[in-house]
């Protein structure tokens, strides 16, 4: 047991969380694009010495749970004040090549003391498809500029920018990153003159060992058992339509988890697949909100969780399996997938949207990229709530204001898709209807899933509407690309969430 009193221990959790909150208001702030500055397509954390996450901010929690990889990436690496690390290497603590990660150490007196790091996922990463989010790829290459842990120097930043589009708004993107790393690095020497260095080193493990007792405990709670459950992710291509499968065990024994995902299928030739940080993160997600929410959020709550997936499984790709799918689609279907499993030792809210609805729409003057809201499930005691982000995505849609001022597209309809939530004693929430009208030649991606399955109710309740998707009054594949000639419209109806129990 620590030797901090409560108190101290409080009075730590706030300033630190404080911090990474204004390490998140620095980035949205000073950033260029929309992606970041209007949706909050972006993360900020603070870590210890060793890598471990010791607070991060509220934001996105594909980025925050997998996050710990991209430093425990770096770590090895010679530390010096001042030098920052960036990358987006999917097998080297990245996630998908667009989400890119910049790492900064921070010295106390002389003596490595933590990291501040910042994740954001940029409007294009280069690569033949501009927004680095196509439909279809098989590799790596075919998804953009691939960094490796790098020294973030500025004429690397600028270096690697020039290898994207629109370089200019790159660059400000990873120098209001940068600047909500020296925040980070401000309000730890700060706490450190405060509190003294040595009580805050003693602080951030301790709420390490604080967070992990109270998960320890949360899981403990549950019954021991062997849980199951299956799932499906629509795998369409131009070649056609097959779904491909996802299995997990989950073994709770005493107050301690393990997820298993073997049974899950081989890796694909497409990009749904995940790199084991995407899988571990959506699994820490799902256990999180049953288990213990308002603990300090911090990796101690990792601890208790066990997560394999067997090498070049979905779940566990192999380099260079591509993977822009898998951070988006892939990770929203795990944590679907563990929260099926675990409602055989707790209460669980039927099925949400369970997709991010990607769309991307480019041409040689923009790139503009965003995630849509749907429905969520319903609760065992509340109804599901309307056009929200639902489970590994915590964005905003882009404001119909923002977007017809900066980039030639006018939004024909914005609405909630009446009648999409699945109908029970407590009902899913709807999911969103937005139409949108080109107004110069573009290309478009859209890359969705729940469109031939729809979100399952729960005990008794009805499912959700599937998701549907249009161009010009032709539906869409769940994966699709293409050419819109200005006046060509695209209108994403998005899943509604389950029900629960049966309406009486």
């Amino acid at each position: 047991m620590s030797s901090l009193d409560p108190i101290t221990l409080q009075i730590l959790v706030g300033g630190l969380r404080s911090a990474c909150d204004e390490m998140g208001a620095t980035l949205i702030r000073s950033a260029y694009s929309a992606n970041v500055k209007e949706r909050h397509d972006c993360s900020t954390a603070l870590f210890d010495a060793a890598g471990e996450l010791a607070m991060q901010a509220e934001h996105i929690p594909v980025h925050l749970g997998s996050m710990p990889d991209a430093v425990a990436a770096v770590l090895d690496r010679e530390q010096e004040p001042g030098l920052s690390w960036i990358l987006n290497d999917p097998y080297r603590g990245g996630t998908h090549l667009p989400d890119i990660t910049l790492v900064s150490p921070v010295f106390v007196a002389g003596e490595l003391f933590g990291f501040a790091a910042s994740r954001a996922h940029h409007a294009d990463v280069g690569g033949p498809t501009p927004g680095g989010m196509p439909a279809f790829s098989n590799t790596l290459a075919d998804e953009g500029v691939v960094i490796p842990p790098t020294a973030a120097t500025e004429a690397e930043l600028e270096r690697l920018a020039a290898r994207m589009r629109f370089p200019r708004q790159r660059l400000a993107d990873l120098r209001a990153q940068r600047a909500a790393n020296r925040v980070g690095e401000r309000r730890l020497l700060e706490l450190a003159e405060r509190h003294g260095a040595e009580l805050l080193r003693q602080g951030m493990a301790e709420i390490l060992a604080y967070t992990e007792r109270r998960s320890h405990a949360a899981i403990a709670a549950l019954p021991d058992g062997v849980y199951s459950a299956e799932d499906v992710l629509e795998d369409d291509s131009a070649t056609g339509e097959r779904d491909v499968r996802l299995q997990v065990e989950a073994t709770i024994s005493g107050d301690s988890l393990r997820l298993d995902f073997s049974g899950t299928d081989p890796q694909v030739d497409g990009n749904l697949n995940c790199p084991l940080s995407v899988t571990k993160s959506a699994a820490f997600f799902a256990v999180r909100v049953l288990t213990d929410p308002e603990a300090p959020p911090s990796a101690g709550a990792h601890r208790p969780i066990e997560v394999s997936a067997p090498a070049g499984c979905l779940l566990n790709a192999s380099f260079p399996a591509a993977v822009a799918s898998g951070n988006v689609e892939t990770s929203s279907r795990v944590a679907d997938l563990v929260l099926a499993a675990l409602a055989g030792a707790c209460p669980v809210p039927a099925a949400g949207q369970g997709t991010m609805n990607n769309l991307t729409l480019a041409n040689d003057e923009f790139t503009y990229y965003e995630t849509i809201g749907g429905g969520q499930g319903a609760c065992p005691g509340s109804d599901g709530p309307s056009a929200v982000h639902v489970a590994m995505t915590n964005t905003l849609n882009t404001p119909v204001e923002a977007l017809e001022t900066e980039f030639p597209l006018r939004v024909r309809e914005l609405a909630l898709r009446r009648g999409s939530g699945g109908t029970g004693a407590h009902s899913g929430g709807d999911g969103i209807v937005r139409e949108i009208e080109a107004l110069a030649p573009m290309r478009f991606t859209l890359i969705a899933e729940r469109r031939r399955h729809p979100p399952r109710g729960r005990d008794g309740g009805a499912d959700g509407a599937a998701g549907r998707d249009y161009r010009n009054g032709e539906r869409l594949p769940s994966k699709a690309e293409g050419d819109l000639s200005p006046g060509d419209r695209l209108r994403i109806e998005t899943p509604g969430g389950g029900a629960r129990g049966k309406k009486v």
